[in-house]
């Protein structure tokens, strides 16, 4: 498909730079009617239905935002996947300074070679092993926040490690918050039970290639990232049970959505655990997932084509135009939308 149909204006005042507080306070376009309806996330209790099962993403970000120094040039590292142990890709900032070779000091314990650089993407070699790489990483390394979220370098950001985390983070390894995730509270997810919602995790750590643009005029010509991600038999046995007794899916965040979708690709749902680029645009068929609770995303990026393939292309556009016109915040600290499956199998 053609990219620039997914493009839309996102004047840069629209754009959140910090989370609602409390966190439960953010608004919620929901789109699950016949019109588009202001709510409140505090509203989705009364929303979901006794036997719905929510699925969430227990991946837990790292620090992983580094600044060394290649002799006297200072470089920003931010690591977003790991190639093997002690081996990471990372994007740099100037990567043109970097070649081959070449070592960045962090500290006096803590350095990187580089051992290829491609673009703006090195990989790095510690020579330490991981559990040593993540001791340095909470000591000195900033959380990875997007790149239209700026923070004054000495602040360190310290109020963003704890806003740009989840409380369903348990499992190391995203370099990106799934920030669906970043709506709920305790109280909220307790309430949510109350109503007789079950409540399972999977697993999928996000990359810092979720904000990378599609530059491809065609959808086709877009190579997508991969996240490492895992689907367990004991979630599918909630999910099957669900379906059985009439409830429904619901995804928080795009990244349950691409686990469960891509558990079902050969049309039956089976445990999962190793990489997935699944790239949804519309057309695509979902299996899995009925509802979808998802923040705005940016202008023609892979995630506005995933909710225009689960939603329908007019029905978004229509909303974001809409949430724009009346004070939605929107991105990764921005307000969410509920949106219902258009396509289904």
């Amino acid at each position: 498909m053609r990219v620039d149909i997914f493009d839309y204006d996102l004047p840069v005042e629209k754009i959140a730079t910090s989370p609602a507080r409390p966190r439960d306070a953010s608004r919620l376009l929901d789109l699950t009617g016949g019109k588009l309806a202001d709510k409140s996330i505090l509203d989705l209790p009364g929303i979901f239905q006794p036997n719905d099962l929510l699925v969430t993403n227990d991946t837990r970000v790292i620090p992983s935002r580094l600044n060394g120094l290649r002799d006297s040039v200072k470089i920003e590292i931010t690591l977003h996947k790991q190639i093997e142990n002690g081996i990471w890709a990372a994007f740099a900032r100037p990567a043109k300074r970097l070649k081959q070779g070449d070592k960045i000091v962090f500290n006096s314990a803590f350095k990187a070679t580089v051992q290829s650089r491609k673009a703006g993407e090195v990989i790095l070699d510690f020579q330490s092993d991981d559990q040593t790489i993540l001791d340095e990483l909470h000591k000195i390394g900033r959380m990875p926040l997007p790149p239209y979220i700026k923070r004054s370098e000495l602040s360190k950001s310290e109020l963003d490690q704890q806003d740009y985390q989840s409380i369903f983070a348990k499992r190391l390894g995203a370099v990106a918050a799934p920030t669906a995730s970043l709506h709920f509270t305790p109280a909220l997810l307790n309430e949510i039970k109350l109503q007789g919602v079950k409540q399972v995790n999977i697993t999928l750590h996000v990359g810092a290639g979720t904000f990378l643009p599609v530059t491809a005029s065609d959808s086709g010509d877009h190579k997508m990232h991969s996240e490492w991600a895992e689907l367990t038999n004991d979630a599918i046995s909630l999910i099957k049970e669900t379906k059985k007794s009439g409830g429904r899916i619901i995804a928080l965040g795009t990244t349950v959505l691409r686990v469960l979708e891509s558990a079902a690709l050969n049309g039956e749902l089976r445990a999962f655990s190793g990489e997935t680029d699944l790239f949804i645009t519309p057309g695509f068929t979902f299996r899995v997932v009925d509802l979808l609770l998802t923040n705005f995303h940016q202008p023609r990026s892979t995630l506005i084509m995933l909710v225009a393939a689960f939603a329908g292309t007019n029905r978004i556009l229509e909303a974001y135009e809409y949430a724009k016109n009346n004070g939605y915040r929107f991105l990764s600290y921005g307000d969410a939308c509920l949106i219902e499956n258009m396509n289904k199998v």
